[in-house]
């Protein structure tokens, strides 16, 4: 990286594990794309009531050459996110994915936005991460809330129309980006 890791904490004290954690997950995506120009990362600590321990955001702000990665990991549901370990590998997890696409449109791969189809969601199940989208030609196709652009899963409602793009899956048809 051109420019230093950055790591800021809010909410929570400054943590040597959770910075040994988050140097460890940027280590691993910097030897899958070593086109990254920079990274900051910020962990946020969201304070619940006494019963209920903190909930963590997590936030990667990754740099390439023509293109910025943003990932933005909230809790989805009460208890998703209050081990901040689990936040971290679910953040970077989805920031490899989006390097992976961002890898295969510059490859040629991948059509960038030309392969997009139209369709309506069908089945949602939030509480699984996952939903079914029917195609303009009536087929069902999975999608999971990380192939969904920004926050957008949360917002999303049976009946909306939304564009995708498909991928073949060893299972059967999905979408690897969601456009809400």
């Amino acid at each position: 990286m051109q420019i230093p890791l950055q790591i800021t904490f809010r909410g929570i004290p400054k943590s040597e594990a959770v910075e040994a954690r988050i140097h460890e997950k940027v280590s691993k995506l910097e030897q899958f794309h070593s086109d990254i120009m920079s990274c900051r990362v910020a962990v946020e600590a969201e304070h619940q009531q006494h019963h209920q321990g903190n909930l963590y955001h997590i936030r990667i702000d990754l740099t390439l050459p023509g293109k910025e990665v943003v990932v933005s990991r909230e809790h989805h549901d009460k208890q998703a996110y209050e081990d901040i370990y689990v936040a971290i590998r679910d953040a970077f997890n989805a920031a490899a994915r989006q390097l992976e696409d961002h890898v295969r449109i510059r490859r040629g791969d991948v059509k960038n936005h030309s392969l997009q189809q139209t369709g309506t969601v069908m089945r949602l199940f939030p509480e699984n991460d996952h939903g079914f989208i029917e195609s303009a030609d009536g087929r069902e196709i999975y999608f999971h809330r990380n192939s969904v652009v920004g926050d957008g899963f949360d917002s999303l409602a049976v009946g909306d129309q939304i564009r995708y793009v498909e991928e073949d899956d060893d299972l059967g048809p999905q979408a690897s980006i969601l456009y809400p």
